[in-house]
């Protein structure tokens, strides 16, 4: 039996199991309290993983491996900064986001807790909000599909477009029917599995170069040198800042503080905070790794982000593979697949709740049963994926470039004014406003506007969520300052939020 036809095999495998847990929560999923954050009945585990799985995307096995292979260790700056925004946000952020939505009328999405968090009764903050998570989430989602279209073309051979239709399907149909619960059960296992694939293949990877003999023969002196910009110059001081500004995106991510929100206890989110950070610090060092090793075990790529593919192609999968065993090496293809999936499903139905109970809800039919809200949810869901599916169809595009423009807008647009919402008493309504659309504004200004033909983001190779997120901050402080301050009513919640719920004292 080829090679090919095991990898097919476990595929088969892994989609039936994917697809068997969504049937699984299909029932359950009868409002949409159930659909978009499960009831607020995450364990440590299946929150921490499904977290993390949902964060790190393509991107972790494919975008940061195929940029150290292209480039050195000098890009593993952006790697530091995501850890310790990780770090930060578990700390900082997870027990206060869940306090707050609780008390702030259960709020059940991020644009919803805005809103009820400045009591905003003209709704302007929430439908904002939404529009805002809908646009990046729509990059977002085609940077995961681009990532599994080039994971499927490579091995099979097939045509980019077929390969990325398979993928954009197979993430469809369990996030369609099973919501949010479903997501984060497939996102433990995908966790688990992109953590041992991630760990194990370069291992071996080394043992079949003999040792790290094998890669020093290859890999000269100046590729390991963190302070190197892959050309032999020094890396500059605003490329070091901006790949550390990563870690400020994380303040921001709706698909990652809504895991958060569903937590069952904060005895639990401690729990979860420290399986969390651990994973992360694992597998962000192996994918360095694997950019390292996989120079000298796959040389000379065209598409330095096919890099840990080829890597478990020629340990388990083909002829002259080191270990030769296809089936295993087709689970952990798997893993690339997994840690596309983890992030796509997410992203998706964040959209979805941004789309129904944001807009839809708000603005178009406010009056209608759970069942009718459910079933608009999954519609969205299969619209947002073929917009995202058409995005991802230009070939020129690559994973990093995609995820990066997702993230700085999503850090921009919310970050500063989430930590602002949570730990500052005087910001309000006005407030908040600024800083959404100052820092939303800012990214599309850095990036997309030209000035004397050329980009601000390209003039001064400075990461857009660098002034996004600091325009936010300054934005959602000067603009508080200057208006009204928020109500008694508000000001009380606030205080109330300072200290941990009956429920979770108990």
């Amino acid at each position: 039996m080829s090679s090919n036809i095991w990898v097919i095999v476990a595929f088969i495998i892994y989609a039936a199991i994917m697809i068997f847990i969504g049937a699984v929560f299909f029932k359950r999923s009868n409002n949409l309290s159930d659909y978009f954050l499960g009831g607020r009945r995450l364990n440590s585990w299946v929150a921490a993983m499904s977290a993390q799985a949902s964060d790190m995307s393509g991107w972790l096995l494919m975008g940061l491996p195929g940029a150290v292979y292209a480039f050195g260790t000098g890009q593993l700056w952006i790697a530091v900064g995501l850890a310790i925004g990780t770090a930060l946000n578990w700390v900082f952020v997870a027990k206060r986001l869940r306090r707050y939505t609780i008390v702030a009328k259960n709020s059940i999405t991020i644009p919803e807790y805005i809103e009820n968090r400045f009591k905003d009764s003209s709704r302007i903050l929430r439908v904002a909000a939404a529009i805002f998570i809908t646009i990046f989430f729509a990059v977002y989602a085609a940077s995961g599909f681009k990532a599994g279209g080039t994971l499927f073309s490579q091995l099979f051979g097939m045509d980019y477009n077929v390969a990325l239709l398979i993928g954009v399907a197979i993430i469809l149909v369990y996030t369609f029917l099973g919501g949010f619960s479903a997501v984060c059960w497939t996102d433990l296992i995908q966790g688990l599995l992109m953590l041992v694939a991630i760990i194990a293949v370069p291992i071996i990877a080394l043992a079949a170069l003999g040792g790290m003999d094998g890669v020093s023969a290859v890999v000269q002196s100046q590729y390991l040198d963190p302070l190197d910009d892959g050309s032999g110059s020094r890396i500059t001081a605003i490329s070091i800042i901006s790949q550390l500004a990563w870690g400020l995106g994380y303040f921001g991510m709706p698909h990652i503080l809504v895991r958060f929100m569903a937590i069952k206890s904060e005895k639990a989110v401690t729990k979860s905070a420290a399986i969390a950070i651990i994973w992360v610090l694992f597998t962000l060092t192996f994918a360095i790794i694997v950019g390292i090793i996989g120079l000298a075990f796959t040389p000379n790529l065209e598409n330095p982000e096919t890099v840990f593919i080829s890597m478990i192609q020629g340990v388990f999968l083909g002829e002259g593979a080191y270990l030769g065993l296809p089936l295993l090496g087709g689970f952990f293809i798997c893993g690339i697949l997994a840690a596309i999936m983890s992030t796509a499903d997410s992203q998706l139905l964040v959209t979805a709740s941004a789309i129904t109970g944001d807009i839809y809800k708000t603005a178009v039919k406010k009056k209608a049963s759970d069942k009718h809200y459910v079933w608009v949810s999954r519609i969205a869901v299969i619209a947002i994926a073929v917009i995202a599916f058409f995005i991802a169809l230009d070939q020129t595009s690559n994973v990093m470039g995609l995820v990066s423009n997702a993230w700085s807008g999503f850090g921009s647009c919310f970050g500063a004014l989430i930590l602002l919402s949570l730990y500052w008493r005087r910001i309000n309504r006005a407030g908040g406003a600024a800083a959404i659309i100052a820092g939303g504004l800012t990214v599309i200004i850095w990036d997309y506007i030209p000035f004397g033909g050329s980009t601000i983001a390209a003039s001064t190779e400075l990461y857009s969520l660098v002034p996004g997120f600091a325009i936010s901050l300054v934005f959602g402080i000067v603009i508080s300052l200057l208006t009204k301050p928020p109500s008694e009513e508000i000001t009380e919640e606030f205080d109330r939020v300072q200290k941990p719920l009956a429920e979770d004292q108990a």
